[in-house]
């Protein structure tokens, strides 16, 4: 097969609202601080208020300007919708802002510098970490990989980079907190690295790397390219923010609502308890079925929240929900048909396998628990 070119050292393209991808040198001007301050003041007031709204308005929509139901299943399902659809929403612009500033700080040329030369158990620890505040989506999968093995990360690391960047997502782990509390989203984040830092370490131990495509061990190189910084300063990462928001939130805004309208039918039509039945603690085999339902989906950790609301309020089980949620976004088959590019099939079966298994695990574990 012919080999793509891509340039030893090169950044990868923007893509799927990479917000921190430009870099040019220069610091913005000083002046521009007191008039970026009083607007970020503006826009959290407005942001809160917006929030605040949100319930009261969305019962009078649905209960006294439509004059539906408060027991019907029609609004049940459309009172669900009209309440997270804007508390979601505006949950996804806040924490989008947030993490653009703060991806502002790890370009992928100081990813790699972090990640190149540790041990295999530090670097396993310290790739899953970065894996939640680094951007990773399915065009930039293979950019990274290959600057991953440019500078000598070893497999096992990379991979835990890769399994760690889509299940712990910002996004989710926000979202998770603003709907379900702390606990929950404590739950989600260290069983994600958990299962990231483990599965990167055992197919370390496995020793396949002669399952990656040949032509990316012929672009392997010495990284000689010089990279400098921007220098942004408050100002300048409040603009990355704002990006981050135009972009991300301008891409994923429909599979939010989609996933919202399909947790507020599932809210108003699935009776109650039928799904404990299905998803539920008592049944062992529930928690392999919602993999295997999850695997073939493709949404984002935002479109996906929404249908984990709407499960766990009729019924179904914390550690099977954990397990569908986590299936849909560490292991869709857009993100393995990428990987294709790099990984031979064995190499991708064994980080699919290592991956289902780890969340099978999880899955299991918290039903028994919980």
């Amino acid at each position: 097969m012919s080999r793509p070119t891509i340039e030893s050292g090169t950044p990868p393209a923007p893509c799927c609202g990479d917000a921190w991808s430009g870099v040019t040198p220069g610091a913005p001007p000083a002046s521009r601080l007191p008039g970026t301050l009083a607007l970020l003041a503006l826009a959290l007031a407005a942001w809160a208020a917006a929030y605040a709204a949100i319930l009261p308005l969305s019962e009078w929509i649905t209960f006294r300007l439509l004059g539906l139901s408060p027991g019907s299943r029609l609004g049940q399902s459309v009172a669900f919708f009209l309440y997270d659809a804007p508390k979601v929403l505006l949950l996804l612009t806040l924490v989008v802002f947030l993490v653009g500033i703060v991806r502002s700080f790890f370009t992928p040329e100081r990813t790699r510098a972090l990640l190149a030369g540790r041990r295999e158990s530090v670097g396993n620890v310290l790739a899953a970490a970065l894996g939640i505040v680094t951007p990773f989506c399915s065009c930039s999968a293979v950019p990274l990989f290959i600057g991953f093995v440019e500078v000598g990360i070893p497999l096992g690391v990379t991979l835990s980079f890769l399994i760690s960047a889509p299940m712990v997502n910002e996004v989710a782990l926000v979202l998770l907190f603003g709907l379900f509390g702390w606990k929950v989203a404590a739950l989600y984040l260290a069983t994600g690295l958990t299962i990231a830092i483990l599965a990167g370490f055992v197919l370390g131990r496995l020793k396949l790397e002669r399952f990656v495509e040949p032509w990316v061990h012929e672009s392997m190189q010495a990284a000689g390219a010089t990279y400098q910084a921007e220098r942004l300063g408050f100002a300048g990462r409040v603009e990355k923010g704002t990006e981050a928001v135009r972009d991300v939130v301008g891409k994923v805004w429909p599979w939010v609502l989609l996933g919202i309208a399909v947790g507020a039918g599932i809210h108003g039509y699935v009776p109650e308890g039928l799904l404990a039945g299905v998803m539920g603690k008592a049944a062992w085999w529930s928690v392999p079925v919602a993999v295997l339902i999850g695997v073939p989906m493709y949404s984002n950790a935002a479109g996906i929240i929404p249908v984990v609301e709407a499960l766990l309020g009729k019924g179904a089980a914390l550690g099977t929900v954990l397990a569908f949620m986590m299936s849909v976004i560490a292991l869709s088959l857009p993100e393995m048909i990428i990987l294709r590019k790099v990984l031979r099939p064995p190499l991708i079966a064994a980080f699919a396998g290592v991956v289902a298994v780890g969340i099978l695990l999880v899955g299991w574990l918290f039903n028994a628990l919980l």
